[in-house]
């Protein structure tokens, strides 16, 4: 008889699952409150008919049959109740969520369940990103329009005199030509940049060795220093680091601006000193200036997009588009790697840092 109890219990219990389990796909779209209603009815009720089932197979007569029975109901039913408690505060915690959430700007409420704990934080910190990058967006709209519109205006006031015969000077037709290689410039970065943050940067990544990579920036960048005046100097660790995995075109980007915008910085007779080696289990490529230093305000601020601070990278005569750092920043990250500078000697210290390549 306790065998054919027993089964009967478990057949019982195994129907009582599936339709408590049919019933939450079936009201999944449902608030939590019902969810749990559901899965606590459905736990109660195995239980007691589990409990009715060996009951009833037992030798129990009477009033102590009914003991049996009411004691398991009792139970169920407190059950329920607390689960109706339970639940009741998880809805209401879930609607203050809601209600946060349509509340701009966004603040995350606190003493949540840790779930819905976890949940608003880091809700808080999507909205702080978006905000961020809205006012990054903002401003750098407003930072091409007027940078566009500058030397445009001069190009079309050089066009006109030249087309009207008022003026004959050819100079004026090279500073024409100029002002269309900068506007180009600035249109390469801005689609840079614009790949960039929507993840449209397509790497091709091969072994190369960073001293390589030095000597290669160091070569493109001798004219613009030679013009300047700035002397360009190289520091790599011996023996030479460890190779990276990169794409050495990107990378070799990034590298080159960070270089170029020290150079643009870096008063006459001045050096700018790159150095590659291996620190902390990190390859590294550092570019060091003689800019004077950043202010500490704005050293956390200076990869931002269109940030405009007292020794800021920003547009410069000679063509800079401003937006390098900010397009250095996003390739390095692209790389897995880290980018960041810091206030050194007479000036400041850019560094890029990459794992090693594996195997």
């Amino acid at each position: 008889m306790t065998a054919m109890g027993l089964m009967a219990a478990a057949g019982l219990g195994v129907l009582v699952a599936l339709a408590g389990i049919w019933v939450s796909r079936w009201r999944r779209a449902q608030s939590i409150g019902a969810l749990m209603a559901v899965v606590v009815v459905a736990a109660m009720a195995a239980t007691f008919a589990g409990v009715a089932a060996i009951t009833l197979q037992m030798v129990l007569e009477g009033s102590a049959r009914f003991v049996v029975l009411g004691v398991v109901a009792v139970g169920a039913l407190v059950g329920t109740c607390v689960a109706a408690v339970v639940s009741r505060r998880v809805v209401g915690e879930s609607r203050r969520l809601v209600e946060a959430v349509r509340s701009v700007p966004f603040v995350a409420p606190q003493g949540l369940p840790s779930e819905l704990q976890i949940i608003a934080n880091t809700l808080e910190e999507a909205y702080a990103r978006e905000r961020a990058l809205e006012g990054a967006r903002r401003e750098l709209v407003a930072w091409v329009s007027h940078d566009l519109r500058t030397p445009l205006a001069g190009m079309r006031a050089m066009a006109e005199a030249l087309e009207d015969g008022v003026v004959t000077d050819l100079r004026y037709v090279s500073r024409i030509r100029h002002e269309v290689e900068r506007l180009s410039a600035m249109v390469d970065d801005l689609f840079e940049l614009s790949r960039i943050h929507a993840g449209a940067l397509r790497l091709s990544r091969s072994h190369i060795g960073l001293a390589d990579l030095v000597a290669d920036t160091m070569a493109g960048a001798e004219a613009l220093a030679a013009a300047k005046g700035v002397r360009l100097a190289a520091a790599v660790e011996a023996p030479v680091p460890v190779p990276v995995e990169a794409d050495a075109g990107a990378l070799g980007r990034a590298l080159a601006n960070l270089v170029v915008n020290a150079i643009r910085h870096t008063p006459s007779d001045g050096t700018v000193t790159l150095s590659t080696g291996v620190s902390g289990g990190m390859a590294y490529l550092a570019v060091a200036d003689a800019c004077g230093g950043i202010p500490p305000a704005d050293l956390e601020r200076v990869f931002d997009v269109a940030f405009r601070g007292e020794t800021a990278r920003t547009p410069t005569a000679d063509g800079g588009a401003g937006l390098g750092l900010a397009i250095a920043q996003g390739i390095v990250e692209a790389h897995d790697g880290e980018i960041g500078v810091v206030n050194a000697g007479a000036g400041c210290r850019f560094e890029i840092r990459l794992p090693p390549a594996s195997g």
